[in-house]
């Protein structure tokens, strides 16, 4: 697929530290309860580390227990979905719709929320741009 923000490996690699890369460009996963944003209850909106795309607002994240940011619902259009049956598991993992990279996750158990989703994202893929910073 073609992105918006198109980058060589190169690239990638020169502005990302090695943790973000493995992460957001070979589809890792940072460690259960070890992101920035996990229990964060900031008001702001969660961007893109890579290409600072907007991707979900704070109030659709909430604590789901799980180890990562929880949130049930992206803003419009700005996730691409992808089969993934690695790891032995049948799963659908999100990435930006702007630029390829990983991000994590969309489960159906997050029960009690608006849409029943769970988007289980590494903190690592996020910035925060909090409510009260003015826009770039």
């Amino acid at each position: 697929m073609a992105y918006e923000v198109e980058k060589t490996d190169e690239e990638w690699r020169a502005e990302l530290t090695p943790e973000e890369y493995q992460v957001l460009r070979q589809a890792g996963t940072e460690r259960a309860f070890t992101g920035e944003y996990t229990d964060t209850e900031t008001t702001g909106v969660y961007r893109c580390k890579a290409c600072q795309a907007k991707l979900f607002e704070s109030d659709t994240k909430f604590h789901s227990g799980c180890g990562w940011p929880s949130f049930y619902q992206p803003i419009s259009d700005t996730i691409e979905y992808l089969e993934d049956s690695s790891h032995g598991m049948k799963r659908v993992e999100v990435r930006c719709a702007n630029c390829g990279s990983h991000l994590g996750h969309v489960f159906p158990d997050g029960y009690g929320t608006p849409t029943g989703d769970r988007y289980c994202i590494n903190s690592i893929s996020l910035t925060l741009e909090p409510a009260d910073t003015p826009s770039a």
